[in-house]
């Protein structure tokens, strides 16, 4: 059984939760594991039809990677392995999402920021209500985007994709359903009725269809995920073996103890 996550059928259906609210379902490797496993499981089923991601509680979809991993590789050289293993990990976690044939919906019940926010973008189709924020603040950890700048220019253009990388800022929901990247915002007790809504309708589809297109939309998009891969496997190796990413998650979890006491 899961420990971090829940997999549950709803007809045709699979339904994918998020399972850490203790930590905004921010993910760590024994999590992604898990994810990648459901995501295969339903990929592989043949009474699956559509996939729902979504996030446990009402305050987070995920709130992306968990810090208290990453502030644990050590500067300089062997830092900068332990960055690029961690890409290596993140590629083929990018992979299995990209493989799966049936349509990915996620629905979103909270904040969806750097992974999460790159995980969401992955699906087929997202949905969410008036209280989602979304978007890419890895750099104020001091963690550089590679990943997420690909997946933002293809779906909004490098303008927004250089302005939201560089701030880190977050959207909130309108902004998000304005440019395209939210596809239905529905009161917050409706997001997973709406995501089952269009889940069951797709499910419903010709599947050799969706498949082929599914495929095609990969193809396209196979050349700058490559290459997205190995600058990020580059970019995060010098990164963490400067130290910087280290530091600035040290004093987010130092501020965090300030507050808290």
């Amino acid at each position: 059984m899961p420990e971090f996550i829940k997999v549950e059928r709803n007809g045709d259906v699979a339904v994918i939760t998020l399972n850490r609210p203790e930590k905004l379902n921010a993910w760590h490797k024994p999590m992604r594991d898990e994810l990648r496993q459901a995501f295969i499981d339903a990929n592989n089923d043949s009474s699956v039809g559509a996939v729902i991601v979504t996030g446990s509680g009402d305050r987070a979809f995920s709130a992306g990677q968990d810090l208290e991993e990453t502030k644990q590789f050590v500067g300089g050289a062997q830092g900068g392995a332990q960055g690029s293993e961690w890409l290596d990990s993140w590629r083929v976690f990018y992979t299995t999402m990209r493989e799966v044939d049936k349509p990915m919906i996620a629905a979103l019940n909270g904040v969806a920021a750097g992974s999460a926010f790159q995980v969401t973008l992955l699906c087929d189709i997202r949905i969410g209500h008036a209280g989602v924020r979304m978007g890419q603040p890895e750099i104020n950890s001091g963690i550089p985007s590679v990943m997420g700048p690909w997946m933002m220019n293809e779906r909004l253009g490098l303008s927004r994709t250089v302005e939201l990388t560089l701030t880190g800022r977050m959207m909130n929901a309108d902004e998000c359903h304005r440019i395209g990247i939210l596809h239905y915002m529905v009161p917050q007790n409706q997001v997973m009725p709406k995501a089952l809504e269009i889940a069951k309708q797709l499910a419903g589809k010709p599947s050799i269809a969706m498949k082929l297109n599914k495929k095609r939309f990969r193809e396209v998009t196979q050349p700058a995920f490559d290459d997205a891969c190995k600058s990020g496997k580059r970019i995060q190796g010098e990164a963490y073996a400067s130290g910087e990413p280290q530091r600035f998650m040290a004093k987010f979890f130092e501020d965090r103890a300030k507050k808290r006491a």
